[in-house]
């Protein structure tokens, strides 16, 4: 059994759906333990400036249905400096924090690698990010909302698609990970899918467009992450309508939307289990790491190899959709 006695639990980067459920989960298993919990708000700032406040059980009710973050969140530019990081320290000491759970991405987990290297605070980091790019973990927070999310509006593009001989090019999220595109082309049925991990060919979607038509398809879905690199949806479709003028060419950027609304089921289960998992965790031992649930058991990554190394979408899920595209 640890000697930690008093945590906080903050969110970083990138607003995420589930967030909420996660820090509520957290706060209510510390209670449980009879551990002091508190929420630093607007992140590694947050944690700079002290704004730092005790939670209760009944701070956390009502919000595991709320989208985005009730800690808010935020980017710290002083926090990548040792001063700031030394500053961030003599805040917890101040409060007396012993350990601290860290919710967001790469960006997030970094800082916490950091943190803990230079001042020994045990940092547990739960993977909370749309793009589901963490390894250590089969699906991050906000992951599921954010595929949902995208595919009810592919949904609504295929009912104006399939009212007019139109070939829709849909944008969704991944700067550098094609996960949410995959998963959104496979739901909603998409023709082909544009990734940042696969080289996409422009002669080959043209080669398939003219399958299409042969079989008298009068519409057809593309869904494009942002990060693909041959570009982004309206750099595809404006190389695609010079080459192929058999369709009349439309655009849809889903954007941020992704990142809002109230999470999924999925993502309110998810983030619940590893916010009570993460409180165990500092509870048997002060190990650090990132936290994660593969192949349903719960696993603990250390935060350079969550960091460093590269998830990527499984090649059988990527040829699978391509043949149900056929």
């Amino acid at each position: 059994m640890s000697n930690i006695k008093r945590i906080a639990v903050f969110t970083s980067g990138g607003d995420a759906p589930g967030m909420n459920a996660a820090v509520r989960s957290v706060v209510r298993t510390a209670s449980y333990h009879d551990l002091h919990v508190y929420g630093i708000y607007r992140g590694y700032q947050g944690m700079i400036d002290g704004d730092i406040t005790k939670l209760g059980r009944g701070d956390v009710a009502n919000i595991i249905q709320r989208g985005g973050t009730v800690l808010k969140t935020a980017r710290s530019q002083e926090f990548m400096t040792a001063e700031g990081r030394q500053q961030a320290y003599d805040t917890l000491l101040a409060h007396d924090i012993d350990a601290c759970i860290a919710i967001g991405g790469n960006g997030t987990f970094t800082g916490a690698k950091i943190f803990n290297e230079e001042h020994g605070i045990p940092m547990i980091g739960l993977p909370g990010t749309i793009d589901n790019d963490i390894f250590g973990t089969d699906y991050t927070i906000g992951f599921d909302t954010a595929v949902n999310t995208a595919v009810e509006a592919v949904d609504r593009i295929r009912d104006t698609a399939d009212s007019h001989n139109r070939l829709f090019f849909v944008e969704v999220m991944g700067r550098h990970s094609g996960y949410i595109a995959l998963h959104t082309g496979i739901s909603s049925g998409s023709g082909s899918i544009f990734l940042p991990e696969v080289d996409n060919d422009i002669e080959g979607l043209i080669t398939q467009l003219r399958k299409s038509a042969k079989r008298k398809k009068l519409f057809n879905l593309v869904i494009v992450a942002e990060g693909n690199q041959n570009g982004g949806a309206m750099e595809i479709a404006a190389k695609v309508n010079e080459r192929y003028k058999e369709y009349e060419t439309k655009v849809t950027i889903i954007g941020h939307l992704q990142r809002g609304g109230s999470p999924t089921a999925s993502d309110r289960l998810l983030a619940s289990r590893l916010g009570f998992e993460a409180v165990n965790q500092l509870v048997k031992n002060s190990d650090s790491g990132a936290l994660g649930i593969v192949n349903g058991k719960t696993k603990l990554t250390s935060f350079e190899d969550a960091i460093i190394k590269s998830k990527k979408p499984k090649e059988s899920l990527i040829q699978m959709a391509e043949i149900l595209a056929l």
